[in-house]
């Protein structure tokens, strides 16, 4: 799965780097968090957690455009975990944070919004955490360490993604910001080789080529849809154990990114040799 992830590139770099259109951060939208979320959205976030609003891409024609207004790629703040059309409540969103590429477009959660609904969650990298082989924790269970991916080019993560809108029938003006709840969940696939020594499942990273394929609301051939889904391309990506901290979302800052040293290492197994490091 993919449960954590730095979002911390700079909001003029992302509009830059993603080929941004529309810059609609700025417009009201709903939060289903209790208290104020930190960093607030939009700003840089090296943990950014389920429930979380973060930016994501999307290609919709501009709210309230005149007919004829052709679709804009835009960057938007959306809600981490979908709530389908159809849920009762936004509590259905803790348990959609993820999508299996492998299952979307049958699973009735999913395929309606794999269809028309695709969108690019961008992230500096993403966090997994390897379960120890050798070494348990206090608990008697096994040690699990951080990790965190990027990409060696440096370029940014274009994570794929789904998107819903949920309406909340209790805010009876639908023109009210209040009313409506856009949340997404990110896609999923099986590790490749060397990250699947530190977790089965990594995200689905899209390149630059299938950004506009798969962001296009008007394409609805599902075999296009298979073909990106299905898409893989080894060796983009390096992996470092860092610190605990990461494990709660209450901690943030770039010093989350910072790699541990080899003798802070407990029973971890290196994902280019398969060597266990202090065992």
């Amino acid at each position: 799965m993919c449960g954590r992830y730095a979002a911390s590139k700079d909001h003029a770099d992302l509009i830059d780097e993603l080929d941004i259109e529309l810059d609609a951060t700025g417009e009201p939208g709903r939060s289903i968090l209790v208290n104020p979320q930190h960093p607030p959205p939009g700003l840089p976030d090296w943990n950014m957690a389920p429930t979380k609003q973060a930016p994501v891409v999307v290609t919709r024609v501009p709210r309230g455009a005149a007919d004829g207004t052709p679709a804009a790629r835009q960057l938007r703040l959306l809600t981490w975990g979908l709530v389908p059309s159809w849920a009762k409540d936004t509590r259905t969103g803790l348990r959609m944070i993820n999508a299996r590429a492998e299952s979307v477009l049958e699973k009735p959660g999913f395929a309606r919004a794999a269809a028309s609904r695709r969108c690019l969650v961008p992230a500096e990298g993403w966090y997994e955490w390897q379960v120890s082989p050798t070494v348990t924790d206090a608990k008697g269970k096994p040690r699990k360490q951080p990790f965190y991916m990027h990409r060696l080019d440096g370029e940014v993560v274009a994570l794929a993604g789904l998107y819903e809108f949920w309406r909340d029938k209790e805010v009876a003006d639908p023109d009210d910001p209040l009313a409506w709840l856009t949340t997404f969940t990110i896609i999923t696939t099986r590790a490749e080789p060397g990250l699947d020594r530190i977790h089965d499942r990594q995200p689905l990273v899209l390149e630059r080529d299938d950004w506009a394929r798969w962001l296009d609301p008007a394409s609805k051939d599902l075999a296009v849809v298979g073909e990106l889904l299905a898409f893989e391309q080894a060796g983009r990506f390096d992996a470092y154990p860092v610190s605990s901290a990461v494990s709660s979302s209450r901690n943030n800052g770039e010093q989350l990114l910072l790699p541990l040293a080899r003798e802070e290492l407990r029973g971890v197994v290196d994902p280019v040799t398969g060597e266990v490091v202090g065992a």
